[in-house]
């Protein structure tokens, strides 16, 4: 089994950035396929970006502006979220495919 636990979500203005990262207790291995999510009030669970061994790939709503990456030997995957929008305010929660583990949920907030 493996805990995931994100950080980094905060209050950021339209515009700005901010970088999540999702920290595993386990040791997590090149070949395990992670995932960002996020859910925004009354809407469902979306798929963000899909870090698998050998490409990433984004929702359409964040391509060019979101960039997933990982660091195995941190056991730790990140969220690069730039030029954000109040559309993207949402809890964001990683997700480990192999044993379908989800984090507790890290908040993004965007507003003026």
């Amino acid at each position: 089994q493996v805990q995931l636990v994100e950080s980094g979500g905060g209050l950021v203005q339209p515009g700005g950035s901010l970088r999540l990262a999702c920290a595993t207790s386990g040791t997590i291995s090149s070949i395990y396929t992670m995932g960002w999510y996020r859910q925004a009030p009354g809407k469902q669970r979306e798929m963000v970006a899909q870090i698998k061994n050998s490409a990433t790939v984004y929702a359409d709503s964040v391509k060019g502006r979101f960039t997933a990456s990982r660091d195995n030997a941190k056991n730790t995957i990140y969220l690069q979220m730039n030029s954000l929008r109040p559309e993207d305010t949402a809890v964001y929660y990683c997700y480990n495919f192999n044993f379908g583990a989800w984090g507790q949920g890290t908040q993004v907030t965007v507003s003026s």
